[in-house]
This record gives structure tokens, C-alpha cells and sequence, in this order.
């Protein structure tokens, strides 16, 4: 594997960080710049949605340039937005960091999934993608773990300090060993907008976005639920997001075996409705500190299970325009986490943090039903893929 593909997943790793580690440290953030969690849940919110909205209209706008300076850039901007996180004064300048944040970060993971391939020769194309991957499941599995130790020591500003600075040792390597690299062959958004014309391809697209809205309902706010209902100190509740970690890589790799066993279609009935249950079931498994640690691992592996089998499906349904569907279902998954942070945030300004795990089984419910609409409804012709591919 050639050594420039690790450094992208380090770059990938860090970009992931970003958006994640904010779940973990919620209370710090609301005590020092003195807001609600509610309010600071928020940043979740509009990371994504700018995550879901900017990348492929960055990609547009920006297919003509050369890769590696754009890369460079996106890296700069990147820097400076964690930069800003570091000195931000109050509520207003953090959130304008997050946008700003989170602009650079829409560019950095399409141009880190694009560009490692070419990197390596064509029998390692896979592999290449995959280590991209890798960095961002590592982002989930030590980043946000090691995220919530650091503030417990240091406080939570830090964290994006060493954040930037990663960046600036990433844009260093970066200057110093990647070869410049033409612009890809892009195709208009426009076209890539009205590939969404059957109700099967939309409905399919909506059981990721409400799958992640409902495990961001709780998700975003684990923290706060981990200490009103499990009493956790900060060592624990590190661990816990470790554990959650190691449970959703795992899941992925699961959900991609059951999709090859099952079928994608089975696969996706199966994982959304016991995500759904778990859900449900979430905060009386709290009751029961043995038990907890079971549901933990469950709602980790289903949240990360269902994508493989997801991906599959859009590739059997629209293989005429898969690649733009894939690129679609990535937006869908940070709609997803936008919506329920936000609904997340809500429910917990007036209820009982325990309330954001039944709020999620209904966001999961919703996908079940969206799953069950879309597999319902009859194949792609293969001339309405023509003009999906076409239009």
C-alpha cells in the first residue's frame, strides 16, 4: 500500500474527529460559553447539515482545479476553522466556526475518497478506499474517547488546538510528498439532481436520513444520559463511547456479511427493526448495569450495520447511476444526523434525557416504514435507469 494513502486516512481520521467528538463533551461547552445543551447540541446540528449541502457543490464548483492544491486549501481552511473553535469568545463565533469548520471538512473527505485510488495500482483500489474509511471509523473508535479525557484535563478548547495543528502537520506531509493530480471528470450537479426520480430511489434514501435521525436523537446527547441515568464519571463515560466504538466498526463488517447471507433487501427489514426495538428499550436497560452494556453494543452495531446493506440495495435498484446515488446516500446519512441532533436538542430542553431514546425509536419506525414502502414497490425498467443515468 503506498505510504500517501496513510496519510490521507490521518487526514481522514482528524476530519472525523471534528464532527464527532463534539457528542462527548456537550456539558463543557455549555458551561464555558454558558448556554444550554440544548443550544450547544446545535453545533452537531449545522456541521452536518453544511457537511450534507457544501460537498457536492463544492465538488462542482471546484472540478477544474488541480486536486493536490485544492486539498491544501481545504486543509488550510480546515485549520484555521479549529483555530477559531480554540479562541471562539462566545456561542455566535463557535457556531461560525463549526460552518466554517465543516465547509473545509465537506471537501477533504470526498477529495480523500477519490483521490487514494489513484494512488495505488488498480488491484488495490479497494483497499485504498477502505483505509480512507478506516480513518474516519478510528475517528469514532479512539478519537472521541481520547476527546473526552483531554477536556476532563485540559478543557475542551485545547482539543480543537491540537485539532489545527494536526492539520498543518497533515498539509506539511502533504506539500512535501503528494505528486499533483489532475481534476476529475465531474458530473453537473444538475444532472446529478435529477437521477432522484423514482419514489423507490427516494424512499430508499430516506431510511438512512431517518436512521441516523434516530440515532443522533440520542447519540448527540449521550454524555448527559450516561451521567443523569448511569451516574458515569468521565473515565466511564470515555469508556463507554471506546466501547460504541468498537461496536459500530464491528457492525459494519456484520452488516456487510449479513447483506451477502441475507440479502439486501432482508438485511435492511431486519437491522432497521431491532435498531428501532433497542431504541425503545434503551433506557430501562439502565436499570441493570449489566445489562446496559449489552444494548450499548447492539444500537453501535446496528448503526453502523445497516450502511453496507443500504449501499448494496441503491447498487442493485440504480446501477445505471450508483455512483451518484452513493454520493447521495452520504448526504442523506448527515441530514440524518442534522435532523436528529436538532429534534434531540429540543426534546431535551423540557423532558427527561430518557425521552431522546423513545423519540429515536420513532425516527427508526418511520425508517422501517420507508424501507418497507421502497422494497415494495416494482424494479427500475431498464430504460427509466437509462434516463435517470441520462437526464
Amino acid at each position: 500500500m503506498n505510504f500517501k494513502v496513510y496519510i490521507l486516512a490521518v487526514s481522514a481520521f482528524v476530519v472525523g474527529m471534528v464532527e464527532l467528538v463534539i457528542g462527548g463533551i456537550l456539558p463543557e461547552i455549555s458551561k464555558d460559553v454558558k448556554i444550554s445543551i440544548s443550544a450547544a447540541g446545535q453545533l452537531i446540528t449545522v456541521f452536518a447539515l453544511v457537511l450534507a449541502i457544501a460537498g457536492p457543490i463544492l465538488m462542482a464548483a471546484t472540478s477544474k482545479m488541480e486536486r493536490k492544491k485544492l486539498y491544501l486549501i481545504a486543509l488550510a481552511f480546515f485549520a484555521v476553522g479549529n483555530i477559531l473553535s480554540f479562541i471562539s469568545p462566545n456561542f455566535a463565533t463557535l457556531m461560525l466556526a463549526r460552518v466554517f469548520t465543516a465547509t473545509s471538512a465537506s471537501l477533504l473527505i470526498v477529495l480523500s475518497l477519490t483521490i487514494a485510488p489513484k494512488l495505488v495500482q488498480p488491484t488495490y483500489q479497494a483497499r485504498a478506499i477502505g483505509m480512507i474509511s478506516m480513518g474516519i471509523s478510528a475517528a469514532l473508535v479512539l478519537g472521541v474517547p481520547l476527546g473526552v479525557l483531554i477536556t476532563e484535563t485540559m478543557g475542551w478548547r485545547i482539543l480543537f488546538l491540537l485539532i489545527a495543528l494536526l492539520a498543518l502537520g497533515a498539509m506539511a506531509v502533504i506539500y512535501k510528498f503528494l505528486d499533483e493530480l489532475p481534476p476529475d471528470n465531474m458530473v453537473p450537479l444538475r444532472e446529478q439532481l435529477s437521477s432522484l426520480k423514482s419514489s423507490k430511489i427516494i424512499s430508499a434514501h430516506l431510511v438512512t436520513m431517518l436512521m441516523l435521525a434516530g440515532h443522533y436523537v440520542l447519540y448527540a446527547y449521550l454524555t448527559p444520559f450516561l451521567q443523569e441515568l448511569m451516574n458515569f464519571s468521565p473515565l466511564w463515560i470515555s469508556a463507554t463511547y471506546f466501547v460504541f466504538g468498537l461496536a459500530a466498526v464491528t457492525g459494519g463488517g456484520v452488516g456487510g456479511f449479513m447483506s451477502d447471507r441475507m440479502g439486501a433487501k432482508k438485511s435492511i427489514l431486519l437491522m432497521t427493526s431491532v435498531f428501532a426495538v433497542v431504541l425503545f428499550l434503551m433506557p430501562f436497560s439502565t436499570h441493570v448495569k449489566m445489562i446496559f452494556p449489552v444494548f450499548l453494543i447492539i444500537w453501535g452495531g446496528l448503526s453502523w450495520a445497516v450502511s453496507p446493506a443500504q449501499q448494496s440495495y441503491l447498487i442493485q435498484t440504480a446501477p445505471e447511476s450508483a455512483g451518484i446515488q452513493q454520493s447521495f446516500n452520504q448526504s442523506s446519512l448527515q441530514l440524518g444526523i442534522a435532523l436528529g441532533s436538532a429534534v434531540g436538542g429540543i426534546v431535551i430542553k423540557s423532558n427527561p434525557v430518557s425521552t431522546n431514546a423513545w423519540v429515536g425509536g420513532i425516527f427508526a419506525l418511520l425508517a422501517v416504514g420507508c424501507a418497507v414502502y421502497s422494497l415494495s414497490r416494482p424494479a427500475l425498467k431498464k430504460k427509466e435507469q437509462q434516463v435517470m443515468h441520462a437526464s
